[in-house]
């Protein structure tokens, strides 16, 4: 990744966490192995920004020394040369779970796909939390937004937040009971 990067002319200065699940920065689960920020350490020393309560799980999770992160709170804002990228804090799948809203666009990682959200039946998930990121803390992201999920469980791989809003089964509950219902425990 690193050579790729740099074959372009630039270069890594950070990585940007959404959650501290494997599949997102590496570690070991079940006894597989996914290489992620602790390789990447080892050849270039870069910080990783996280929300400031998902520390301690990156770190359990991966083996990374919280030294080496950059801990943010809720509408921190990156610059990247002269892009913004505003960090946006959305518990629920994790409790220090986030997206990036960048230019219009927003990578949500696991919280919000296309046709649903990240599991709230984990280790630090919380229903109820995933509720209110859906129907508060994602509220103000406007209807043109692009959405990048963190995983493609659908046929596009991104798409208007108001298609999103309009189709995804997720976000159609209008009050915690039905949410609830549907996606507690």
């Amino acid at each position: 990744l690193v050579g790729m990067v740099e074959s372009d002319g630039l270069k890594v200065n950070g990585v940007l966490a959404t959650h501290y699940h494997f599949d997102h920065v590496g570690g070991e689960m079940s006894g597989h192995a996914v290489a992620g920020i602790a390789e990447l350490l080892g050849i270039i020393d870069v910080p990783i920004h996280v929300q400031s309560e998902e520390v301690p799980w990156v770190e359990r999770c991966t083996g990374v020394n919280a030294s080496h992160m950059s801990a943010h709170a809720s509408a921190d804002k990156l610059m990247v040369g002269a892009i913004e990228i505003e960090l946006i804090h959305t518990p629920g799948h994790t409790p220090g779970s986030q997206c990036f809203l960048v230019d219009g666009k927003l990578v949500s990682g696991d919280t919000l796909f296309l046709e649903g959200c990240g599991r709230t039946d984990l280790p630090g998930s919380d229903p109820e939390e995933m509720y209110r990121t859906l129907q508060q803390r994602l509220l103000r992201i406007s209807d043109d937004t692009v959405i990048y999920p963190g995983h493609l469980y659908s046929p596009d791989s991104s798409a208007p937040m108001a298609e999103v809003r309009k189709y995804n089964y997720a976000m159609a509950p209008t009050t915690a009971e039905q949410w609830l219902a549907m996606f507690s425990r």
